[in-house]
């Protein structure tokens, strides 16, 4: 079996190392690039001040040419020094997880829903929550599908695709870091992404008469180039003023062109800047994709979305992004660009290609835009579960099962827990027992029991191992009813909550779906004797319903009664008091439980309970 930590702690060593000797390359290169760049202006004076014109016209180029190669290898040096920091920062944050420090990483806070059947109650976003154990993404739409998955529970179909492809990528350590890295030199939000959708999908101007703009646009041109010629063979020799009117006819034209055409132009290119950003990111993601070999189903299919024969992803977002850096030349309002492009846009009118070559490329691809991000993000949510898988080689991939309620699982931990501090148990529940009824004492982990079992449903029903030995799971949807809270802003107590959510999971079952609840302390905010009938009135309605899942109480009277009638299974959590101190072993144990520790507990807090009280 692999040994994560080991693997993280040496890829720690091994990027810190290569961020070093990149910088220090880096370091070597900004001297050779002054150096080069002095060297050419000091020759190009030296030439000129000589008036070696052919020496000029040699060196010149080659100055530019050496500068150029240097900045591009500079600007190569410098990513691969960034990749290695993200490559560091990555294992560095897999060993944290490792430790149970998850108060840094991105906790999903947008997606919680305090309406949702189980994430609030399940810890699935938030502080110290699922989300930051399992989220690698780097992309917002990768955040959002990841977060959509934990929040409903999946076919079976579906499951079992996703546990195929979790399987292949979770020994590629190396692919999925160097995945992981290539999207966060690009990191992006939802609105951005939200801003190319909507710049793609704004209707073509000149494309529908795309020969009719590019016959007037050569035709301008090539008037204003003769117009030119002209200017400089004749308007030196005799009546300047006349003979440079017809450069200035095509000039005044080409001005009157482009200033009809200068709103097209500008709503274009006016989020060029954060378009080219956005696509870089997801295309050294696709570029990751694309070179990929893989034998699962569910990978194949979505490699497929980017690439067949001669059509490549990565390659049509290459061939907009240099449209667009070559537009961004232009400049737009406030922004004056770059002064050559003027010049040449004036002579020449640019604007009339670069525009159509844009919407050529919109065209053509802003259909399959769409689906390359939602491929790139499924991609980066099997990844994410795929890391979480190898961090935990002891976790595994339950069963899914078809037909009646089932869960069944050998030594289930909380995956939220430090394994040291962890208490693991067996725990089985079928169609045909329906529903567990645990009672304990306080502080002996009903509670936590029942948030073990819902968070490693939830892991199970996406894909992903669960924190235990083995398992069974049937395809459910899962319901919680635990951290219900007053409401002050809605005025609503929290047993009104606790009703609504008890009348919305009577709606659920009563509609046929297979649900699994999970109650925490049923009208724990009313009075015992109104608890006591309530509770009993619901086990009943639920056990006739067939419903399926799980009750905690303190009301050992209620779970006693409902296990008589054949209603529930009882399960209990039991604690002792050893030389006065409070024992919990956090072990279930069938049956009712035989000791309750609350007097005890409130001696310790320096309540002077009572050995006898009138009517208790």
């Amino acid at each position: 079996m692999q040994n994560p930590l080991n693997n993280y702690q040496h890829n720690i060593r091994q990027y810190t190392t290569s961020a070093i000797t990149l910088g220090h390359k880096l370091q070597e290169l900004s001297v050779a690039r002054i150096a080069a760049f002095l060297g050419s202006v000091i020759f190009i004076i030296i030439f000129a001040n000589a008036r070696l014109v052919g020496a000029l016209i040699f060196v010149v180029p080659i100055c530019v040419f050496a500068f150029a190669f240097l900045l591009k290898h500079y600007n190569r040096v410098a990513y691969q020094k960034q990749h290695a920091i993200h490559l560091k920062e990555i294992n560095e944050d897999e060993v944290l997880r490792l430790e149970n420090k998850l108060s840094h990483l991105p906790g999903g806070q947008a997606y919680s829903n305090p309406h949702h059947p189980y994430v609030a109650d399940l810890d699935i976003f938030g502080s110290h929550s699922l989300f930051q154990l399992i989220n690698r993404t780097t992309t917002e739409s990768g955040s959002v599908c990841l977060a959509a998955w934990l929040s409903a529970s999946a076919p079976k179909a579906v499951i079992v695709n996703r546990q195929e492809a979790v399987k292949e990528l979770a020994p590629l350590l190396d692919w999925r870091q160097d995945f992981q890295a290539s999207g966060m030199h690009h990191r992006n939000a939802k609105s951005d992404y939200n801003k190319l959708l909507t710049w793609l999908e704004k209707p073509v101007h000149l494309l529908p008469n795309r020969t009719k703009y590019l016959a007037a646009g050569i035709t301008l041109a090539l008037l204003t180039t003769l117009a030119l010629l002209y200017h400089f063979i004749y308007a030196y020799t005799s009546n300047y003023l006349l003979n440079t009117l017809p450069l200035l006819a095509m000039l005044l034209i080409n001005y009157i062109v482009l200033k009809k055409l200068k709103p097209v132009a500008e709503e274009i290119i006016g989020d060029t800047h954060q378009n080219i950003k956005i696509l870089g990111g997801y295309q050294s993601l696709i570029l990751k994709i694309e070179s990929g070999k893989f034998n699962s189903s569910l990978l194949q299919q979505l490699q497929s979305v980017f690439g067949q024969q001669n059509y490549s992803a990565a390659g049509e977002i290459n061939r907009l992004k240099k449209i667009l850096e070559v537009s961004q030349l232009k400049g737009t309002k406030g922004n004056f660009g770059n002064q050559f492009y003027a010049i040449l846009n004036m002579f020449w009118l640019l604007d009339i290609y670069w525009i159509i070559r844009t919407e050529q490329w919109k065209n053509r691809n802003s259909s399959y835009l769409k689906s390359w991000a939602a491929a790139v993000s499924e991609f980066e949510a099997l990844s994410s579960i795929a890391g979480f898988a190898y961090a935990n080689p002891t976790y595994t991939f339950p069963e899914i099962k078809t037909g009646p309620c089932t869960i069944n699982f050998v030594m289930l931990g909380h995956p939220l827990l430090k394994p040291e501090s962890r208490r693991s148990n067996d725990f089985s529940l079928r169609a045909r027992e329906n529903i567990a009824m645990i009672t304990g004492s306080n502080m002996a982990g009903k509670s936590t029991f029942l948030r073990t079992v819902g968070a490693n449903l939830v892991l199970a029903l996406i894909g992903a191992p669960c924190c235990a030995k083995g398992g069974e799971v049937s395809e459910l949807k899962i319901f919680t009813s635990m951290r219900t809270q007053d409401n002050l802003e809605e005025g609503i107590s929290s047993f009104y909550a606790e009703l609504k959510k008890v009348e919305q999971l009577l709606q659920l079952v009563q509609s046929g779906e297979s649900i699994f609840f999970m109650l925490d302390e049923m009208f724990k905010g009313t009075n015992s004797k109104d608890r006591h009938r309530g509770g009993f009135s619901l086990i009943k309605q639920l056990e006739e319903l067939n419903a399926f899942g799980i009750i905690s109480t303190h009301d050992l009277d209620l779970a006693d009664l409902a296990g008589k009638h054949g209603l529930v299974k009882n399960y209990s959590f039991n604690s002792e008091i050893r030389q006065g101190e409070m024992i919990f072993d956090y072990k279930l144990t069938p049956g009712l439980c035989k000791d309750f520790n609350a007097s005890e507990l409130m001696k310790k807090s320096g309540i002077k309970v009572l050995d006898y009280v009138e009517g208790v």
